[in-house]
């Protein structure tokens, strides 16, 4: 049993057993689960909710969707996993604070999968590293988080502590990841970029507008930059239209990566 909560709990050899499986979900050769997952999801998900059910689908799950607000009753949560694993294989879960699934997780019932909380999103960041490193080495990637402290932020400097690949933020002073490598300097951030990813700026709006992505910005960077905005985006917010034209757009496809992903993040957990 495994469980992924941080991609700081993860080894090299967890990645690489993750990726190989999820070659083997898009190539139609994944292996078949079958047992139940229960999810716990709020209306407003989109991407994460119907690829973690569509995936479990295709492998032979049934998913059992809660709203995240389950986990919110006066019940301690080792004997709501404890209860739960009485009918199903794995938890699902995004919820606010990532301290409700590490007490999940800490019960040792069953596998607990972070679907995304407020302190990170590592599901969301590991179909992102795998789609952006199918013709690379990702341990050479060098990607630019450009955006405030954040889960996306701190996700992705999860990824570059587990593969190793070079990782800079740009954004103002004060609004760093802490740890993470920084700078002000957006022309200087972009000019050797990879892969280059946004995240919605929430409060920050006014803050971060002089670091919006646009097709400008990105010309300044090498030819085969990669532009990864993490969606939801808004246009004339963290990014121009423009950009999404731009040829450095992966497009909305890229995200087709989170469906074998996730299908092999769940196989893998189970062991």
């Amino acid at each position: 049993m495994r469980h992924l909560l941080r991609l700081d709990d993860w080894t090299p050899d967890d990645a690489d057993a993750v990726f190989s499986l999820a070659r083997a979900y898009q190539d139609g050769n994944g292996p078949a689960l079958g047992g139940a997952a229960a999810m716990f999801f709020p209306p407003a998900s989109l991407r994460t909710r119907a690829s973690f059910e569509r995936g479990a689908s295709l492998a032979g799950m049934q998913p059992i969707v809660f709203p995240p607000e389950s986990l919110d009753k006066d019940e301690a949560l080792g004997d709501v996993a404890e209860y739960l694993a009485q009918f199903v294989d794995v938890l699902v879960v995004r919820h606010p604070d990532l301290g409700v699934l590490d007490a999940l997780a800490a019960a040792g019932a069953l596998p607990v999968i972070n679907a995304m909380t407020s302190e990170n999103h590592p599901c969301e960041v590991l179909a992102d590293v795998w789609a952006l490193s199918q013709d690379t080495d990702v341990a050479t990637m060098r990607v630019r988080f450009v955006g405030a402290d954040g889960n996306i932020a701190r996700a992705w400097a999860e990824a570059s502590r587990l593969f190793g690949f070079d990782l800079v933020q740009s954004c103002p002073a004060g609004l760093a990841t802490p740890g993470t490598t920084w700078t002000d300097d957006l022309s200087a951030a972009i000019v050797d970029a990879d892969v280059v990813v946004t995240d919605g700026p929430g409060r920050h709006a006014a803050a971060l507008s002089p670091y919006r992505i646009t097709a400008d910005v990105l010309s300044r960077a090498p030819s085969h930059v990669r532009f990864a905005p993490c969606p939801p985006f808004v246009r004339g917010r963290e990014l121009s239209a423009d950009a999404l034209t731009s040829r450095a757009f992966v497009g909305h496809g890229a995200k087709r990566a989170l469906l074998p992903v996730q299908q092999a993040v769940v196989a893998h957990c189970l062991g």
